[in-house]
Order: C-alpha cells, then structure tokens, then sequence
C-alpha cells in the first residue's frame, strides 16, 4: 500500500494565513515577551539554563563532566538539558493562563478580535521564543569543545546540530504541555505541577510502560508514543520527517486541547 500525505488547498492555504494576519495576534505575542523581561522570569529562566548546564558539563565530576570524559562531545549537555528544561518550561508558562483567570483579564482577552487560536498561538509563541533565547547563548560551549578539541574541530557538527534541533522540538512539546495546563487552573502552582507530570510522562512515562512489554507491536507503538524515542532519534543527526511530524503533531493537539478549554468558558 502506497501511502501520499495529502497536500494542503487553497483553502487551508488561505485559513492559515488567516489567523497570522492579524496585528493584535503579534502585539499579544511582543506584550507576553515584555512580560517575561519585565519580572525577571525570562532573566532567570535563561540564567539558571545556563548555570545548571555549565555546573553538570563542566565543574561536577561524573559521567557528563566534558574534560573528564576525554571526547569532545555536546552530549553530556543534551543529556541534561531536557530535564533540566522540564522544570524551567512549567515555570515559563505556568502564569501564560493562569495569571489572567486569577486577575480577571481573560475576559477583556476574549472579548478582543481574536480567535482563541490566535490568543493561544500567540502565547505559545512567546514561550517558545523564551526558550531560544536560553539555547542560544549555549553555543558558547559548542564553540568551546569545538576550539578545546584535539585537533580543533574535532567534534560531530552534525550530530550537535541534529541534538540542538530535537531539543528545541522538545521543548517546544513542553511549551504546548505548559500552555494547556496554564488553561485549566487559575493557580500557578497547580499548573507548574500538571504541566510538569504531563511532560514527565511524555518524556519518559510511555518508556516505562513499554518496557513492562517485553517485545511485541505494542512495545514498539508505545516506545513511538514518548517524546525520548524521537528525541534521540534527531540527537544522531539525521533529520526525518517522522520525527518532525510526531512533534509537530503533539504540539499542534495540545494547542488544539487550549483552544477547546477556552471556548468551553462560553458555553
């Protein structure tokens, strides 16, 4: 059986660009990341990536110490990187929702012209620009390895660059877990916590369950339903698009579960 994936009309062509052609989408968007520079929550956030990182790769001897290691290899830091960001994007995104349930200003939101998903792309995209911003002053290590290895140069720029990719992709998955969770709770701390075990689950939960299967259709499915099969798979340095479907596709259901939550406030 021959499979074709089904090209997108002019209709969705046209709907698309529909909801980005919107000037209010893009201030929303600009007035969530002034939020995030303005109390210090994008600051920390960027600093504390940074920190962790550097005290794993660097100072902490053990198995992700780069100089004790002896190879010139990023690894060690998309090793830690995913757990490090699966506290710092529930941070991120915790009051994305929240915050404007507790103050009352969802309503004045939803009574804007905007559809509920372009709010929620709006803020999705604040966040995820948040955490480029801490992934980019992390080249400095790669430049680091890449200058301290013998020789120079000696380090897979591909395999780095691939790793680079899955973990924005990953976090990006985090993002859209935080978001929704943010929806559903005018706590902050409730939805740092649900945001958090979602994501945990999604990381490494299917992988559990699938090693409790010994082998078999269904530990493979379940293997493919984590975001760690995935992650590692784009960590080698080949891009395939069944990697950057699964996450797309997790990205765009969990925006999808947004939207639903805040339409539900009308009815």
């Amino acid at each position: 059986m021959h499979f074709q994936w089904p090209c997108p009309s002019q209709q969705h062509f046209n709907y698309i660009c529909a909801i980005f052609n919107n000037s209010l989408m893009f201030t929303l968007y600009r007035k969530e990341i002034s939020g995030f520079f303005s109390s210090l929550i994008g600051y920390i956030v960027i600093i504390v990536f940074l920190v962790a990182n550097s005290l794993f790769i660097w100072v902490f001897p053990g198995a992700l110490n780069i100089p004790s290691s002896g190879y010139a290899s990023l690894e060690p830091m998309f090793t830690i990187a995913p757990w490090i960001f699966l506290f710092l994007v529930p941070a991120i995104t915790m009051r994305l929702f929240a915050d404007e349930k507790k103050s009352g200003t969802i309503e004045v939101l939803l009574t804007r012209p905007l559809s509920e998903l372009q709010i929620v792309i709006a803020k999705y995209l604040a966040g995820l620009t948040l955490v480029l911003f801490s992934l980019i002053p992390s080249l400095v290590y790669f430049l680091s390895v890449y200058l301290l290895g013998n020789p120079a140069g000696n380090i897979d720029t591909g395999g780095t660059w691939g790793s680079y990719t899955g973990l924005f992709f990953l976090a990006g998955v985090y993002v859209s877990i935080g978001l929704f969770a943010s929806s559903l709770t005018e706590n902050q701390i409730i939805s740092f916590i649900t945001a958090l075990l979602i994501s945990f689950f999604f990381f490494i939960g299917f992988d559990a369950i699938a090693s409790l299967i010994s082998s078999g259709v269904l530990n493979i499915l379940l293997t493919g339903l984590g975001i760690n099969f995935h992650y590692m798979s784009i960590s080698r340095g080949v891009i395939d698009t069944r990697d950057i479907i699964y996450f797309v596709s997790v990205v765009a259901a969990f925006i999808l579960f947004t939207k639903i939550i805040l339409e539900s406030r009308k009815w």
